[in-house]
């Protein structure tokens, strides 16, 4: 038999392969630069709320005054769990990782949602909204409960970022902690085609639904190489404990071969552009609750860093700093990711189903040709 071989090019890992044609955001490598929708981040970052982010990326457009109150209004109102569902976190082990529990809960809302089955434009759209307010109470009544705190409800008349903050913590952010948790979403609400957005444009390919493909980007999203490694990124600062100890702990990771949690990305070859707004949020927090030695410490090892390697931090370096003095416990910093980054994901799950077609690579086999079979008794 005459070897059959795929002459297409393998391009291990993907690296700089076109899989999609999107609308939704745009990284600029070289340049480091993102854009959502056309907008450079540098012109949103503190100046455009999540709702607001999330109404572009869903909509093409910022929303007017009046579009963005019936917006915000929606959201608030959709942050309500099915009563079986606050069970199954009350269940949950309490050493369970809060993504897989995040990622369980949001498969199972797919059971209760009265649109679970439909995928047309109307159903996916209400959909949209009560998954991207759900997964934010998944995350607060799971932290509430390992807590042992009573379960909130949202407040009506504030924002989506505020309520969050609120059902999270059981008080309302103060100015500046609103404003950075509001601009911790914001910048995390979209990122191209990462491994968990492209896990979902595949599984929506499939015409799974919004609750599969969401479910499979959360998947994707736990890992420490994605989104887990701003939890790597703080327990490495508390390992360190102080700026004194950087430079003896960053070089002995760097002789080991170890690679530095929170620094170089796949994509940029200059600074990631959300790591300069939340450097300034990481400073101006810290020295609010007074974590300045957080701080100071990755202040330290990005400048160790950059001197002996040339690699600049990444998104997850001071959003792990950030959330800390935001009051978030380490365990559930990919969650908050997640909440964010829904915003993004349904985006792509809604351009997808607008010109679906399968999604379905071919791979480059290396194994052999024409084996023969033996029976079991003549095998070795």
């Amino acid at each position: 038999m005459e070897k059959t071989e795929n002459k297409a090019q393998f391009v291990r890992g993907l690296e700089k392969v076109v899989a999609a044609e999107t609308k939704i955001s745009f990284v600029d490598g070289d340049k480091g630069r993102l854009f959502y929708r056309g907008y450079n981040i540098d012109e949103l970052a503190g100046r455009t709320s999540f709702e607001e982010t999330v109404y572009l990326l869903w909509y093409g457009d910022l929303p007017s005054r009046h579009q963005l109150g019936a917006f915000k209004g929606s959201l608030v109102s959709e942050m309500r769990l099915p009563a079986q569902v606050t069970t199954m976190l009350e269940m949950a082990p309490p050493n369970a990782n809060p993504m897989v529990i995040l990622r369980t809960a949001v498969s199972t809302l797919g059971m209760f949602d009265p649109d679970g089955g439909e995928n047309s434009p109307e159903a996916n759209e209400r959909k949209s909204r009560r998954l991207l307010a759900q997964t934010a109470t998944i995350i607060s009544q799971l932290h509430r409960i390992r807590e042992k705190k009573p379960i909130l409800s949202p407040d009506p008349r504030t924002s989506f970022a505020a309520n969050f903050f609120y059902t999270f913590h059981g008080r309302m952010p103060d100015e500046l902690e609103q404003r950075a948790f509001d601009t911790l979403l914001m910048l995390h609400a979209d990122h191209g085609l990462a491994a968990s957005t492209f896990s979902c444009r595949v599984t929506t390919s499939t015409l799974a639904g919004m609750h599969s493909a969401l479910t499979a980007a959360l998947s994707a999203l736990k890992g420490p190489l994605h989104g887990g490694a701003n939890r790597k990124a703080m327990e490495m600062l508390e390992e360190i404990g102080g700026p004194a100890r950087v430079e003896e702990y960053i070089e002995g990771m760097l002789s080991d071969g170890r690679r530095v949690m929170g620094f170089g990305h796949r994509v940029y070859k200059t600074e990631d552009p959300r790591t300069k707004h939340l450097r300034e949020l990481s400073d101006l927090l810290s020295k609010h609750v007074g974590l300045q030695n957080l701080h100071e410490i990755c202040e330290h090892i990005e400048k160790v860093v950059m001197e002996k390697k040339g690699i600049y931090p990444n998104v997850d370096f001071y959003s792990a700093t950030t959330q800390a003095s935001l009051g978030i416990p380490k365990e559930f910093y990919t969650t908050i990711f997640a909440a964010a980054r829904t915003a993004g994901w349904i985006a792509h799950i809604i351009e997808q189903f607008k010109d679906n077609r399968l999604i379905r690579p071919t791979s480059q086999y290396s194994g052999g040709f024409d084996r023969k079979w033996a029976p079991i008794e003549k095998r070795e």
